[in-house]
């Protein structure tokens, strides 16, 4: 199993129970992913859970998965990254593994399984905006994620933009962590959520949800600006204002409605999540493009993919929150686990069928209700760096697409070298692609070039070194 997240947590207490041994690979140093991301136990501090929810859950989920390992069912493998996968001729799982921060070799360089469940979850999605490879400017996620591993703030005032649910906690976990948030810029009007408020209202824990955040917003007096984007970060040696403005349902700026706010010394940014899609995409999954855009995995109701043998649980199903990753992978762990010890494989209760549904109905209805905006594309300069790894400026993408018929994200990488820094895409592959076709969301073929990589991870040489000779 791949990631010790929501789902992976679940899922591996899930194969446990159906008798299975299980050994999980988790790039962090601790479990619980990016969502329960917490203080670091290897230096003995304490969390209380105070800038999480679901926090209870998760002690739930890691008392069984400490359980485990300490029975010896459960083999953790943490900080390390599996940056090859492929299936053997008798259908076996053959991983490679490295160091997940780069340095020497992984204690284990490899790995073989019967069965895999991948479980990898997501990262914030990010669309180029003039002055964002300012100091100072971080994905929405990156921020909570400093809160929440370091107990404080990487500024003191920020500015939060871009569209989704999640810019509320984001916010709330600033002013929890004793900063100030000048505002909340969303990209959407919130209309979409009118024809589809029965899709919330079969998830009550979401409202619940919702109402806790509004009393946090009006407490610390955040403003909450809805058809509100960026259209520029100011500053020189770090990011010192922004520059803010209304749009219409075009995406196109209205007349007079800049505004600057100043005294600012961190921005968040965040459009949504992408699933960590480079493992599945080693091993041939079926793709298809989600209602946000995001290219994700194709699975049956027990979670297997079209590879035999191989499950996915969590984001790569489709970007849908904790509590839906939480089911997904208890589902996919008694799966796999049943499979593993040759025993028939039970469908989903009707109980699990019921949740699953739901949340993913209401994942349906955030992903339409906050869009990736128009007209984004037209507020870039010719300078404004889109891939910040190799500094690609926009103006060099489009000269691509129109005199050298770089129409993906493959091509431009070859022509531009977009894509082919340190990130290999991951940040700014969604925007290149857009860029590079008139297409929206991003075309499927293209998001597949982002993520299909020989080599998942960047590896020290000394992985290779250690390659078995079959």
């Amino acid at each position: 199993m791949v990631g010790a997240g929501p789902a992976g947590l679940a899922a591996a207490s899930a194969a446990v129970a159906q008798g299975a041994s299980v050994a999980v690979i988790d790039s962090a140093e601790q479990p619980g992913g990016q969502f329960w991301r917490h203080r670091s136990e290897a230096a003995r501090v304490a969390d209380d859970g105070a800038f999480h929810h679901g926090w209870s859950d998760y002690l739930q989920l890691r008392s069984s998965f400490d359980a485990g390992v300490a029975s010896g069912r459960i083999r953790y493998v943490p900080a390390t990254s599996v940056w090859f996968a492929r299936q053997l001729g008798d259908g076996r799982f053959a991983l490679e593994l490295a160091p997940s921060h780069g340095a020497g070799v992984a204690a284990i360089p490899s790995l073989r399984a019967a069965k895999l469940i991948l479980a990898t979850g997501g990262y914030d999605r990010q669309l180029p905006i003039p002055g964002w490879d300012l100091p100072g400017v971080m994905a929405a996620g990156g921020i909570q994620a400093f809160v929440k591993q370091n107990g404080m703030l990487p500024g003191s005032r920020f500015v939060i933009a871009g569209t989704g649910p999640f810019l509320l906690p984001v916010a709330a976990n600033i002013v929890q962590a004793g900063g100030t948030v000048a505002a909340v810029c969303e990209s959407a009007n919130l209309t979409g959520w009118l024809p589809r408020a029965h899709r919330a209202a079969g998830v009550p824990s979401k409202a619940i949800e919702g109402l806790e955040y509004t009393r946090v917003f009006l407490r610390h007096r955040i403003p909450y600006r809805v058809r509100t984007v960026i259209t520029e970060i100011l500053g020189e040696d770090r990011v010192r204002a922004v520059r803010t403005a209304r749009v219409d349902a075009r995406g196109a700026v209205v007349a007079g409605s800049e505004r600057d706010i100043e005294g600012i010394d961190g921005v968040g940014l965040g459009w949504g999540f992408t699933p960590q899609m480079e493992l599945p995409v080693q091993l041939g999954v079926e793709t298809r493009v989600d209602a946000d855009g995001s290219l994700v995995g194709v699975v049956d109701e027990a979670c297997r993919s079209s590879v035999p043998g191989l499950f996915l649980a969590g984001e790569l199903t489709g970007v849908g929150g904790a509590v839906l990753a939480v089911i997904e992978g208890r589902i996919a762990g008694r799966a796999a686990g049943s499979a593993a010890m040759r025993a028939a494989i039970g469908p989903p209760t009707a109980q699990e069928r019921r949740a699953v549904n739901r949340q993913r109905s209401f994942a349906n209805a955030m992903h339409r209700a906050h869009p990736v905006p128009a007209g984004w594309q037209d507020r870039l300069h010719d300078d404004t760096v889109v891939c910040r790894c190799e500094e690609v400026p926009a103006g060099a993408l489009h000269r691509a697409n129109t005199e050298l018929a770089a129409e993906d994200l493959r091509t431009q990488k070859g022509v531009t070298r977009a894509g082919m820094g340190w990130c290999q895409g991951r940040v700014c592959g969604f925007a290149v692609s857009c860029l590079s076709a008139p297409a929206d969301p991003a075309p499927q073929a293209s998001l597949s070039t982002s993520a299909k990589r020989p080599v998942a991870q960047p590896i020290p040489l000394g992985a290779l070194a250690e390659l078995a000779d079959d």
